[in-house]
């Protein structure tokens, strides 16, 4: 009886797995709370900003007009902003993907001397926002700077041809995403395909421009849709070269309009809109793989040993963009040192001091601003390794239908410009729950007399930075037999306990590595904490190195010291993580 029993039970136990699709329900349990979450903190704050630049009257949020988008393009102003923007972005990209792929070629094909320690320099540049190197470039490139007193020239580069420094700093900080897509993507390339493509009689030159390039196509596009719609939508380095005409600027400025006027919601729609059409360009036109291959055999074997000429070109080609891209975190840690005025028509500070960072760790603004980002970065991490690890255990270990709209979803983040993020967060703090008369108003508010943007903050961090986790624990996953976790539940274990005790403390390098970077990078975040954090209680790092910035006497001096507090954890966790994660570092800068 027992028996039969057993067999009915399991046998409406099949039943619903087969009705489901072969999955087991509680993870269509677990796939409506990961949407749940993502529909509310990064689709419903995305829909907010795209409505409220279509509202006929803004402060009632009532009707429907096209008439503030219309007026983005028949203003001079702001038609001028957005040709600036694509303008920047486009140079930045191409700029950045002429230094990367290079260096990525030679890396991947070729042993030279020093190898191992400039494909770890090449990375540096990833450890400071670009804003905060633009402090560094204002002492090197300033009309009484390093540059014109080594030169005995006037150049006002900082006035004349700030676009140029807005350009140059932003390719030496993103190209190592391009060079990290590139070089994964090189990895994975068959040299037998090389080596046919020779055997035929095709040159050196002819096998990379019909062989390499075209399956190495989608890595390159991958990386470059990121720089491109990173440098669009920058917020800080125009910020800091004080250039006013971009879009970016012009919807931080008009966010103290965001509750009577929808002109910056209407900024922030247009910047939207461009993103993902460049975006859908790279993925569909570029990014599309362009040839197939039978196998992925290990390019390390086919590596050459380049002659004694030959490797120290290659040395200097390293060398040479290391050299250019370290010049913002120089010129960073020299003014965090230099005695305030005596950078001043020399080639070097003629005065040192480490005043500075005393002042940025004891007086109250700026400890207060290192305790507030490491409260927020930690509290992002935390959710975004617990949403992260269950997302990926969905893509990977399950067969819920769906599967392909959550890896979309947990994805769209790299997509989306993080002013947009922030923007959406602002109308989210205004709408109900929250805003005046919602019952979560003094939970979370970011324009109310009394703000908390705190909760906002780390919402806004942790979904901005999931892709990283995910993507790492997707990669663990993939490497790990699924078989382990089914021999632990058929020995009596419960999934989550199998989950918890067989499969973490495996894939345990790469949540390391994940969680590393979600925090190093929300410590650093500009978009988010910029906008959301209008007081200076609330501010977190990069909000009080632009205060500083702009505060006379010696701002820009402890501005830099805070700086240098960011680089230092940045390059201990960018390392750490590179150490730990090898090539696959770079297939979590994929969208």
């Amino acid at each position: 009886m027992a028996t039969s029993l057993d067999d009915a039970a399991g046998g409406r136990r099949g039943g619903l797995r087969a009705l489901l699709g072969g999955a087991r329900p509680a993870d269509y349990i677990l796939l409506g709370f990961c949407l749940s979450i993502l529909l509310l903190l990064l689709v419903y704050p995305i829909l907010l900003t795209l409505r409220g630049g279509f509202y006929a009257d803004p402060g009632k949020r009532t009707g429907f007009t096209l008439d503030h988008l219309l007026l983005v393009f028949q203003d001079p102003r702001t038609l001028t902003g957005l040709l600036n923007s694509f303008m920047i972005a486009a140079c930045t990209t191409t700029l950045a993907i002429i230094i990367a792929l290079p260096l990525a070629l030679i890396s991947a094909n070729f042993k030279f001397p020093g190898k191992g320690l400039f494909s770890a320099l090449v990375l540096v540049p990833l450890i400071l926002p670009p804003f905060v190197g633009a402090i560094g470039m204002r002492a090197l490139l300033g009309r009484e700077g390093t540059l014109n007193t080594l030169l005995g020239t006037d150049w006002d580069i900082l006035g004349d041809a700030r676009v140029l420094g807005v350009i140059f700093v932003q390719a030496f900080s993103l190209y190592p995403i391009i060079y990290l897509n590139a070089t994964a993507a090189l990895a994975n390339l068959d040299p037998a395909l090389d080596e046919a493509a020779q055997n035929l009689g095709a040159k050196g030159w002819k096998r990379l421009l019909r062989i390499t390039l075209p399956l190495v196509r989608p890595g390159i596009f991958a990386g470059a849709t990121i720089v491109f719609i990173w440098a669009f939508t920058e917020l800080g380095t125009p910020l800091m070269f004080d250039f006013q005409e971009v879009t970016a600027v012009q919807v931080f400025n008009g966010l103290k309009e965001v509750e009577s006027s929808a002109k910056p919601y209407a900024l922030t729609v247009v910047m939207l809109v461009t993103a993902v059409i460049i975006y859908l360009i790279g993925k569909v036109l570029f990014g599309r793989a362009g040839h197939a291959m039978y196998s992925k055999a290990s390019r390390a074997g086919g590596e050459r040993e380049l002659g004694p000429l030959q490797g120290w070109l290659a040395c200097g080609a390293f060398a040479t963009v290391c050299f250019l891209a370290l010049l913002p975190h120089l010129g960073v840690v020299l003014t965090s040192i230099t005695v305030p005025g005596s950078w001043y028509q020399s080639v070097l500070p003629t005065a040192f001091t480490g005043s500075h960072y005393r002042e940025a760790l004891t007086a109250a603004d700026s400890f207060g601003a290192i305790v507030n980002s490491l409260i927020y970065a930690s509290s992002a991490m935390i959710v975004s390794m617990l949403l992260g690890v269950a997302i990926a255990y969905l893509l990977v270990r399950s067969r819920v239908r769906g599967k392909g709209l959550l890896d979309a979803l947990t994805m769209l983040p790299l997509a989306v410009p993080g002013l947009v993020m922030a923007f959406g967060y602002v109308a989210l703090s205004l709408r109900w729950p929250f805003g005046k008369d919602g019952p979560l108003g003094d939970f979370a508010s970011v324009m109310a007399a009394s703000p908390n943007p705190i909760p906002l903050l780390i919402a806004a961090y942790a979904i901005r930075r999931m892709p990283y986790i995910v993507r790492s624990a997707v990669a663990g996953l993939e490497q790990t037999s699924g078989e382990l976790e089914e021999a632990a539940v058929n020995l009596g274990a419960s999934r989550l306990r199998a989950v918890r005790k067989v499969i973490l403390p495996l894939i345990a390098a790469n949540l390391i590595a994940g969680g590393l970077l979600v925090f190093s990078f929300s410590m650093l975040e500009v978009s988010d904490s910029i906008i959301l954090a209008q007081r200076t209680e609330h501010a977190p790092i990069t909000k009080a190195i632009l205060e500083f910035s702009n505060r006379l006497g010696d701002g820009m001096y402890v501005a830099s010291a805070l700086g240098v507090w960011g680089m230092a954890l940045l390059t201990v966790t960018i390392f750490a993580s590179s150490i730990l994660l090898g090539k696959k570092l770079g297939s979590i800068f994929r969208v």
